[in-house]
């Protein structure tokens, strides 16, 4: 499968390093935020985590062959799942299987919050002071796994399409760095923009230490979700700049700067 003339891999992997450079840049030219630790001692961890989660990843799939990719290539060549068995134009399925995979994504982000041994692997990604785009690649090998593990079911019970499958895995890890990143959007733009997709402001929200406002704006690319299922809240109640980021336990402490901290966190006793 190639796309733009490149594999699925160079294709994604070339998508992933142009935003994250966009975002960075634009994160030095218009911040929203002051940074309360230096970029390189939060970079380091937070790319050394997505180091960890891309060596997890190839053992996982060394041991057990199955990614979200492979899942709708096998469903489609098995003639199994809905969009295989319903006869549908190609790019009407895309679009459905996008939208409903979209969904999945925000409820298994739900889910990793409200239940406790999940939200242990899951506050990893929370204990970030700051918030830029390497927060959007801020994850606990173990949630990337069982992440491919429900997105590989919803794509097979779906018979979603190979290229749908890849676009959609490639515009949701871009989504993750623009709604992470440290930046400042013209108010007028915010408002129109996160009518579709989730902003900056909107997601940050998410990661306050005030657990209602965690507990809300849990979209990753749409922001339909969260209004349609009512956890959507418009600003954090101390505004952008007063708002607290990170888990309130561990505000005063500087290990969430570090890598083997993070690994070890969701196996720590409490």
């Amino acid at each position: 499968m190639t796309i733009l003339g490149l594999g699925e891999g160079p294709f994604r992997f070339g998508l992933f390093v142009l935003v994250l450079l966009v975002m960075a840049a634009l994160e030095t030219w218009l911040p929203r935020r002051q940074r309360r630790h230096p970029r390189k001692s939060r970079w380091t961890t937070n790319i050394g985590l997505l180091v960890s989660d891309f060596l997890a990843v190839s053992v996982f799939t060394v041991l057990v062959p199955v990614t979200a990719v492979i899942a709708a290539i096998w469903a489609e060549t098995a003639g199994i799942g809905l969009f295989n068995v319903l006869p549908m134009p190609g790019w009407v399925a895309g679009i459905v299987a996008f939208v409903v995979l979209d969904l999945v994504i925000w409820a298994q982000h739900l889910v990793f919050h409200k239940v406790p041994m999940l939200w242990r692997v899951h506050s990893v990604h929370h204990t970030d002071h700051d918030l830029d785009a390497t927060t959007g690649i801020r994850f606990h090998p173990v949630e990337i796994v069982l992440s491919i593990l429900v997105k590989a079911a919803a794509v097979v019970v779906l018979g979603a399409p190979p290229l749908a499958v890849v676009l959609f895995e490639a515009m949701v890890n871009a989504a993750a760095l623009f709604n992470h990143a440290n930046l400042r959007l013209p108010p007028a733009l915010d408002r129109v923009l996160r009518l579709f997709v989730v902003t900056p402001d909107m997601h940050r929200v998410h990661h306050s230490v005030e657990r209602e406002e965690t507990d809300s704006n849990y979209g990753f690319a749409l922001s339909i979700w969260d209004r349609l299922f009512s956890t959507y809240r418009a600003q954090p109640r101390a505004g952008h700049e007063g708002m607290t980021t990170g888990l309130a336990e561990w505000q005063a402490d500087s290990r969430p700067n570090r890598l083997g901290w993070l690994i070890a966190l969701p196996f720590r006793r409490r």
